[in-house]
């Protein structure tokens, strides 16, 4: 009688696929953790700069009753210089909105290295009378990863910069007693 002991190559050949399937998911798993991450880094960029919209102007709300802020900034354009600084000296409503505008078009320029938000937009609306202001800031940009949206987020998309597939959007709505 013959006494086997070890592995035979088909029982090691089985065992190294089952190995190298499980090292495959575990690449796959990381490279979508990555993404995930890179996605995640992109909301936070984008719901700062929203939170800062919102904030800096109900520091300036009547500067935003005037209507200084409506509209949109794109990252793709030009600095437009010529604006006072503010910060050490007093300024009106509206050099005020003009300095919060260019600071806003700075932090998210991307190909400057000073923000994380590829072909950003920020459109911003304000409305209200005498004694309120609404404020609608939406900020849309490009990310790597491709999603399938749905009619409504298109609308928004196309309203704020460019609708496609790889386009995210985020909207922040406020309201300010004046």
């Amino acid at each position: 009688m013959f006494k086997q002991s070890g592995f035979t190559l088909l029982e090691t050949l089985i065992a190294f696929i089952v190995l190298v399937f499980g090292l495959l998911g575990a690449v796959a798993l990381q490279a979508k953790a990555k993404q995930a991450t890179y996605d995640a880094m992109q909301r936070a960029a984008a719901l700062g700069v929203a939170n800062d919209v919102i904030e800096r102007i109900k520091a300036n709300s009547e500067g935003a009753l005037a209507g200084n802020y409506n509209g949109n900034i794109a990252s793709s354009a030009d600095q437009a210089g010529g604006y006072t600084t503010c910060i050490d000296s007093g300024c009106s409503a509206g050099q005020i909105a003009s300095f919060d505008i260019e600071h806003w078009r700075k932090s998210i320029r991307a190909t400057d290295n000073t923000g994380s938000l590829s072909d950003a937009m920020i459109c911003i609306t304000t409305a209200g009378g005498a004694d309120n202001l609404n404020i609608n800031v939406v900020i849309s940009w490009d990310s790597r990863q491709k999603l399938v949206a749905n009619a409504d987020a298109g609308a928004v998309k196309g309203d704020c910069g460019t609708n496609s597939d790889s386009r995210r959007v985020l909207a922040l709505n406020s309201f300010l007693f004046v």
